[in-house]
C-alpha cells in the first residue's frame, strides 16, 4: 500500500500545516452534511489522503482580492429567509409568518 491514510485529527492537522483553519470537528460535520474533502471508511474509522485534502482545500481558496468590497462584488449574492419573506408578502401570497412555512 503506497498511499499514506490520515485520520480525522491528523487530516485537520495536515491542513493546519498549510496554514489554514481546519478542526476535527469541521471534518466530521463536513462528512455528514457534505461539501468536505472525500474520504474513505477504514471499518468504521474515515480516512483521508493528503492529496483528496489539499485539493479540497485548494478548491474552497478564493480569488485574491484587494480589499472587501472587491469580494463582495465578486461573488453572488445568497438568497435568505428574509429575502422570500419580503418577496412573498409584496405579492400578497402571505399575510404571517405561519403562512411562510406552508409556502417555503
Amino acid at each position: 500500500m503506497s498511499q499514506r491514510y490520515l485520520r480525522r485529527a491528523e487530516a485537520a492537522q495536515h491542513l493546519r500545516q498549510q496554514g489554514l483553519p481546519c478542526s476535527e470537528k469541521t471534518l466530521a460535520k463536513y462528512a455528514v452534511i457534505g461539501g468536505g474533502p472525500i474520504y474513505s471508511k477504514f471499518g468504521r474509522y474515515p480516512v483521508y489522503t493528503a492529496d483528496d485534502l489539499d485539493a479540497w482545500a485548494q478548491a474552497r481558496v478564493g480569488k485574491p482580492v484587494r480589499s472587501t468590497s472587491d469580494y463582495a462584488a465578486s461573488t453572488p449574492k445568497e438568497s435568505s429567509c428574509q429575502d422570500e419573506r419580503s418577496v412573498l408578502t409584496s405579492v400578497g401570497t402571505v399575510t404571517n409568518s405561519s403562512e411562510i412555512r406552508k409556502v417555503v
